[in-house]
């Protein structure tokens, strides 16, 4: 039997671009409303009223940081450049008043539906939150900035496949502030409908980095692949259309949900598959010294030999551990002319994310970054937020 991956939209399960919020009773992850450019804008009133002074953790625990102030001018966390049923309803704009009342469940969106990872993520990041699913990253980021939901927990690098680009893309383009990371191990399961069997089974669906995790497993059992958005939304798919000849690679909380049978569990290559996802939110959380921190940073230079090592050294000189450093292109000018006139070439400007164990609250982490502010061109801190050092 041939092999192959491709893509399927399923007429019944429409993937949503921007729109406006659904109030159908049919199971579907909600969009964000657009609202006018003249709509009044909430103020940083509704954020104290929400989340007072509680941090993450859920304590009332205040570590003030050293000389923040005098480092990051208007904001700890802004460095100025040089230059269904199955489904929670969304709240509209007019009950975002409500959302913010005593005692309230946290809102905490997530991309997928029901079953996701993601979803697995947001409950272990927030115990007991109302976990709301999003239909791409974007929505996500925009329910967050918009007052829909309070938070959002989003993938941001796997073992496996690496870094999930996008988002980094997205954390540059939103104001948002990471205020946590959790990592979850993923095991996949082969699921069908029930009465099916494996020798049954001709293809299967799931999202594209599943897939690629399961590759050896699903190559001995001869099945071609087709691609989705998300792994429970091909559990979805499978059972809404009552499938035989089809299974889909997903978690073991996407069968209960959608009344599939596990025909295999764990079927992924590598068991030390594990995800980690950011805590994501309107306003940063103070850094504390009282456990370990990470921070989360990014920035440009100018093009020349040695600046890349110039930059990381400020960080080395201080015996600061780097936990991962990644480039993208820095979009808006991609290309640069060379210095050299002699030369004529042209070359990519990027940005650089990069990771550390250290708090804000450090002064070597504020020495470093006050260093590397004075040849960097742009430099942003995403976050300061306490390192997940549990696994489940």
């Amino acid at each position: 039997m041939a092999t192959g991956t491709s893509n399927i939209r399923s007429p019944s399960i429409i993937l949503f671009g921007k729109g406006t919020v659904s109030y159908q009773r049919t199971a579907a992850p909600f969009q964000i409303p657009q609202f006018p450019l003249n709509r009044p804008r909430f103020t940083a009133l509704f954020a104290s009223l929400h989340d007072g002074n509680n941090n993450d953790d859920g304590s009332n625990k205040v570590t003030k940081a050293v000389g923040l102030e005098e480092l990051f001018e208007d904001s700890p966390y802004d460095v100025v450049s040089k230059d269904s049923p199955f489904h929670p309803r969304p709240l509209s704009s007019t009950q975002l008043p409500n959302s913010v009342s005593a005692g309230s469940r946290l809102r905490v969106a997530y991309q997928g539906v029901r079953g996701a990872y993601s979803e697995a993520a947001a409950e272990k990041a927030y115990p007991n939150c109302e976990a709301v699913p999003c239909d791409q990253f974007d929505a996500a980021f925009e329910a967050v900035e918009k007052w829909i939901v309070d938070r959002a927990v989003l993938p941001i690098e796997n073992s496996l496949g690496g870094s999930i680009h996008r988002n980094y893309d997205l954390l540059l383009r939103h104001s948002l502030h990471i205020v946590g990371e959790v990592k979850l191990a993923v095991r996949h399961c082969l699921l069908a409908n029930h009465g099916v069997r494996v020798e049954d089974l001709q293809r299967v669906l799931s999202h594209p980095q599943a897939l690629a995790q399961c590759e050896n497993t699903l190559t001995k059992l001869g099945l071609s692949r087709e691609a989705t958005d998300d792994t429970a939304l091909a559990a979805k798919y499978v059972a809404f259309n009552k499938l035989k000849d089809t299974g889909a690679v997903a978690s073991s909380s996407a069968a209960k949900i959608y009344g599939l049978n596990i025909l295999a569990e764990d079927v992924q290559d590598d068991c030390d598959n594990v995800t980690r996802f950011l805590m994501l939110a309107r306003e940063p959380i103070i850094p504390g010294v009282e456990k370990p921190f990470k921070t989360s940073i990014v920035f440009s230079l100018e093009e020349g030999p040695g600046v890349l090592f110039k930059a990381l050294a400020v960080f080395a000189l201080r015996q600061i551990n780097l936990t991962k450093i990644e480039s993208r292109p820095l979009r808006n000018q991609p290309l640069r002319a060379s210095d050299d006139s002699n030369n004529g070439s042209k070359y990519f400007d990027y940005l650089f994310y990069v990771d550390f164990e250290a708090s804000m609250a450090e002064e070597r982490a504020q020495n470093a970054l006050r260093h590397l502010k004075e040849f960097a061109t742009f430099l942003r801190v995403l976050g300061s937020y306490p390192v997940d050092t549990t696994m489940l």
